[in-house]
């Protein structure tokens, strides 16, 4: 019974817990680089497939266009006035007038695209014009009014300077 009741001195528990911490944290010192070599290697193994797939992508299109490099020499070489069609003379100054407008409705495209576009708002706009215009007329009436107010109060500035 007395070496069941007997404790451990407090000294030495102490000392088996930090040496199991020490234990610990060396087997974690241990692992710790071989776990960065092996998530360092994953990654540069990824990154390596990555650019290996877009190498393979512009190598397949290289190929591709050096298998259409003949048709495409040809078609360089081949003047492009052979495949046009052909215009009389008498015409000529009607295709010079047909591009010069084609020309300026490329340039106004634009605009004329946001005529199109606000056609539906159109209501609209006519019913804030009317109201802009009933405030102005009425803005000229106030306006006519203060007008002859001024004139009058002119006229007694001048009747009462010159009693």
């Amino acid at each position: 019974t007395l070496d069941l009741t007997r404790r451990k001195p407090l000294c030495f528990v102490k000392f088996s817990e930090v040496e199991k911490m020490t234990n610990i944290q060396a087997e974690i010192n241990e692992v710790q680089p071989l776990l960065f070599r092996t998530i360092a290697s994953t990654l540069h193994f990824y990154f390596i497939g990555n650019k290996c797939e877009i190498l393979q992508d512009m190598n397949r299109h290289l190929e591709a266009v050096l298998k259409k490099k003949r048709a495409l020499r040809k078609r360089l070489i081949k003047p492009r006035c052979e495949e046009s069609l052909p215009i009389e003379a008498t015409f000529h100054r009607y295709v010079v007038d047909l591009l010069t407008d084609a020309v300026a409705f490329i340039e106004e495209l634009e605009r004329h695209l946001q005529t199109v576009k606000s056609i539906p708002q159109i209501p609209n706009i006519m019913n804030n014009m009317d109201t802009a215009l009933a405030r102005t007329e009425l803005l000229v009436m106030d306006l006519e009014e203060l007008t002859e107010q001024i004139l009058k109060w002119r006229e007694l500035q001048k009747e009462a300077y010159s009693d």
